[in-house]
């Protein structure tokens, strides 16, 4: 089958789908109230105690079981104190003082006069970019778990390919478990289409794959550092 016979065999498959559901009489928009009814009346599964902590110790809870599984982080009381705190840390891993981010609005708020020996550039991540910086959109204490999408402004790239991937997440998104989790993304793509991926990431990259050895970096970065703000 040539390229062209599966592209016209792909659109033939389409366009009886999208018939189908216009002989139905239901416009997308109608379609999509239905969608979101169904997703509001589904029941929870079972969470565990542990994936029930009140707000008050979620910070805690999250900090602790990401060490525990290898990564580092550390708390700021604002947004202000991020740029020093990503200087640091380089500085601490003898790393130059090069940080490659997205382009979200939120890390565009970070004041980086502060740091005028550290240079940030924007984009997705380069072969020879050591770290790379994304802000979360949530924080689950749960598994002390980073929830990214991915946009124009947030590169997948920046979580995989650089050896150290700094992730900053606000403190009022540290929610509890997977399932609030999974909440605040609908809520935060509400009035935007869905991202093209939604990574949950937990701890560094590993692997005990030769002989129960594990080893680090194998599929990602070697370093996770969490910056929780507030």
């Amino acid at each position: 089958m040539t390229v062209l016979d599966t592209k016209a065999a792909r659109n033939a498959i389409l366009g009886k789908v999208t018939r189908a559901l216009d002989a139905e009489g239901s416009d997308q928009k109608a379609r999509q109230k239905v969608i979101v009814a169904r997703i509001a009346k589904h029941e929870r599964g079972v969470v565990p105690e542990r994936g029930q902590a009140a707000a008050a110790d979620r910070r805690k809870l999250f900090m602790s079981q990401i060490i525990a599984l290898s990564g580092t982080a550390e708390h700021v009381g604002s947004a202000k104190d991020v740029p020093r705190a990503i200087a640091t840390y380089l500085k601490q891993y003898n790393l130059p003082a090069k940080i490659r981010a997205g382009s979200d609005k939120r890390l565009k708020k970070f004041d980086w006069t502060k740091t005028p020996t550290l240079e940030v550039t924007h984009g997705p991540a380069r072969d020879d970019d050591k770290a790379g910086l994304t802000y979360a959109v949530s924080g689950v204490a749960e598994t002390g778990t980073l929830v990214l999408t991915s946009s124009g402004d947030n590169p997948t790239s920046l979580n995989f390919m650089p050896d150290h991937s700094i992730v900053v997440v606000d403190g009022k998104t540290v929610d509890a478990c997977y399932e609030d989790g999974f909440d605040r993304v609908r809520k935060t793509q509400k009035k935007n289409p869905l991202p093209r991926s939604i990574n949950f990431i937990t701890g560094p990259s590993r692997t005990a794959d030769i002989e129960q050895v594990i080893y680090y970096g194998a599929h990602g970065p070697k370093h996770l550092h969490v910056i929780v703000v507030g």
